[in-house]
């Protein structure tokens, strides 16, 4: 959003990891401006154990590119793999 408004041509790539059985969000990627404040945050929601649902039900602060990790409604890509994921 913030990119978008701006009319800005930064580039800013966000990514959300969900582990799909419990919905536990068990990690988050961005790379662009701003990233370690963003992340910051991001990591005390993780610690305390946020599930994707958390995260869609936080209102976003905008215009902001943290808003983006609270607007992630389109899962783009679905891994299975063997063995139990240990948090």
């Amino acid at each position: 959003m913030k990119g978008t408004i701006s009319g800005r041509e930064e580039r800013t790539l966000m990514k959300l990891l969900v582990h799909a059985d419990s919905d536990r969000v068990v990690g988050c990627h961005m790379v662009g401006p701003d990233a370690a404040e963003i992340m910051q945050g991001l990591a005390i929601a993780l610690k305390c154990g946020a599930t994707k649902k958390h995260f869609d039900s936080t209102v976003g602060i905008h215009p902001s590119a943290a808003e983006e990790f609270v607007t992630m409604r389109t899962r783009t890509r679905r891994l299975e793999g063997k063995g139990d994921l240990k948090l």
